[in-house]
């Protein structure tokens, strides 16, 4: 099979974990006689110092005209110091997921068996977690209408959703439900938020298409607390754009690193995949930042493009190289850790 993968680097440690995960590709695909085309674009910072947009039209004609986008991170410090900016990195993201119509985004949450003692929640907590976030991506408080009042004392940020919106990321969920346990909880804050309403009264009205999954609907508030008490309560749960970003991230420690946790963010028609990590400016150049996160996010993309034999290989050897402890500094014992570029070039040897 030829693959065309379009590559965005990015910003911060990007470039030098995206590395990792085209060496590791690129083995998977020789292992398996497939060609990989990779078409780099400019996205984030990297994007706004090269032509002034964070996501260019160039980008997006790329991103269109490829089976799936393996993406790094958008972010630099130089804006995030700077509240007056009006071009921003993260303002590419959001375009990118707007015009690429990615809605829907898909984070697994899993532990590793070598590294479960690593992580600040206690084993017994975290054992046998296997839970995954559909979060919507495109509406809510990121994309309503937002400004400034009161000669600009004031302030408002407006969180509008469709019932289209919420139906189509619910689809989502009730199919991913059925080809897992058939639990699926709706996250939401009912009690409080008209918009939170609209999403409970929609799945609720889905319910009879999905008979044998079994639903459940909690308030934010409480998932958040049960997510580090009895996170292996959990299967599928979707959400809307701000819970979902936050819950999220919350749930990354359950695995003892952010750095190994993969996403999607899927549309009607092509994927895109990256670590949940970001940008992580402090380690950028170093040769430090841990790469596992975006090569199983590579391992996703593979899964979704039907070629599961290739996505179980690259797991394979990212566990092999967890108990191995062929791991960046983050997860090695002190003085321990590889580089960055020693972990990719393992990996793809181990193929």
């Amino acid at each position: 099979m030829e693959l065309t993968i379009a590559l965005l680097a990015g910003d911060g440690i990007g470039p030098e974990v995206v590395e990792q995960a085209v060496k590791v590709c690129d083995a998977v695909a020789s292992k398996f006689n497939h060609k990989i085309h990779w078409k780099p674009a400019l996205t984030g910072a990297a994007a706004i110092d090269a032509v002034g947009d964070p996501y260019p039209d160039d980008t997006h004609n790329i991103c269109v005209n490829s089976d799936a986008v393996l993406f790094g991170a958008i972010g630099h410090p130089r804006f995030d110091n700077d509240p007056s900016a009006k071009v921003r990195p993260e303002q590419g993201l959001l375009k990118m997921r707007q015009k690429l119509g990615l809605f829907a985004n898909v984070r697994p949450t899993f532990t590793f068996p070598s590294l479960i003692d690593r992580s600040p929640l206690k084993r017994e907590r975290i054992e046998g977690t296997d839970l995954v976030f559909l979060r919507e991506l495109t509406g809510g408080i990121y994309f309503g209408k937002r400004g400034r009042e009161d000669n600009g004392n004031t302030a408002f940020d407006t969180c509008t959703y469709t019932r289209m919106e919420v139906e189509r990321l619910a689809k989502k969920g009730f199919e991913m439900a059925m080809k897992r346990s058939k639990k699926l909880c709706c996250v939401d804050k009912a009690n409080v938020l008209e918009s939170s309403r609209l999403w409970r009264e929609t799945v609720q009205a889905m319910e009879k298409d999905y008979p044998e999954v079994e639903v459940s609907y909690e308030f934010v508030d409480a998932v958040a607390m049960r997510l580090v008490q009895w996170p292996n309560s959990y299967d599928v749960l979707i959400t809307e754009n701000l819970f979902g970003d936050i819950l999220t991230d919350e749930a990354s420690v359950i695995s003892g690193s952010m750095g190994l946790m993969p996403s999607a963010s899927l549309g009607e028609s092509i994927g895109l995949y990256e670590p949940i990590h970001g940008s992580y400016p402090q380690a950028a150049g170093k040769d430090i930042a841990n790469p596992l996160a975006t090569v199983l996010s590579a391992a996703m993309m593979f899964d979704d493009l039907g070629l599961s034999k290739e996505a179980e290989a690259i797991r394979e050897v990212v566990n092999k190289s967890l108990s191995k402890g062929i791991v960046t500094e983050d997860l090695a014992d002190k003085g321990q850790g590889h580089k960055t570029s020693e972990v990719g070039d393992w990996l793809a040897k181990n193929i």
